[in-house]
């Protein structure tokens, strides 16, 4: 199975997982949910990986040791996925919060596939985004179509209003002055995948986030929306880099491409 095809079926057998979970153990107990759920997800895809993919290193939320490759304490050169060629970054619940709310589908399972010698400067080859939630699955087998515009954002050039996606929990402090400058509507939501996801499909026209991440937040949504067609960079324009030593990645970008230098010139404004 080719990486892409991989990446799509093991995103959806996790989802499905969590779907399952969800049903077994209902909401009385949200800490709980969100701990067997965070388990469930991980062991199913490392187990997978071990299986399908015995010679690639990974990266995961949920493996403590992908995390210790930037404590002082301990030599990167000793970390696999440094040195390997291909390195699966995954996350096996992406929204964790929103995981043990009902009713909510804003929570995602990522998987995407970093490759050393990829053509494109974040490294990323392959990657499936899963909304068990929402039942679907956008992946970069597949690559969902360029969102179409809506007919009011066709007709009202730019002045148009543009929707934009931002943490439910932690929007960037700035971001209420910058949404006044260029004239946005504030869309919060849970979940980096799900705010990816609602850009690709068309449901928002961009997504910011300045308060911290990690790789693993966007590794997987940002490969597919860039199969997709759409801009993703850091808040000041350079590239998204992964499988680094430190993982943490703490702001991006994700939009239509026609809004690109506009928002980035806003945030020039306001981010600073």
């Amino acid at each position: 199975m080719i990486d892409g095809a991989f990446a799509r079926w093991l995103a959806a057998r996790a989802g499905q997982a969590l779907v399952g979970l969800r049903t077994e153990m209902g909401f009385a107990d949200p800490g709980a949910l969100r701990s067997a759920g965070d388990k469930v997800s991980h062991d199913l895809i490392r187990t997978e990986l071990a299986k399908w993919r015995p010679g690639d290193a990974v990266l995961s939320e949920e493996d403590e040791g992908s995390r210790l490759a930037w404590a002082a304490e301990v030599n990167a050169g000793t970390v696999s996925r440094l040195t390997a060629d291909r390195v699966w970054i995954v996350d096996p619940l992406d929204g964790t919060r929103e995981f043990a709310e009902e009713g909510r589908s804003d929570w995602a399972v990522h998987v995407a596939l970093w490759a050393r010698n990829a053509p494109a400067p974040h490294g990323l080859v392959a990657g499936a985004v899963a909304l068990p939630a929402q039942h679907r699955v956008l992946a970069t087998d597949y690559p969902p179509a360029y969102p179409p515009m809506t007919l009011e954002s066709a007709t009202s050039g730019a002045g148009r209003v543009i929707r934009l996606a931002v943490s439910r929990s932690r929007p960037p402090v700035f971001l209420t002055d910058l949404a006044e400058d260029v004239g946005a509507h504030l869309v919060p939501m849970g979940s980096a995948g799900a705010k990816i996801a609602a850009v690709v499909t068309g449901d928002v026209d961009a997504y910011i986030h300045a308060g911290g991440q990690y790789e693993w937040d966007s590794a997987a949504p940002v490969a597919v929306a860039t199969a997709t067609g759409l801009h993703a960079s850091r808040i000041d324009g350079s590239a998204l880099k992964y499988n680094e030593a430190d993982p943490r990645l703490p702001d991006l970008l994700v939009c239509r491409k026609d809004l690109a230098s506009r928002l980035l010139a806003a945030l020039q404004r306001h981010s600073g």
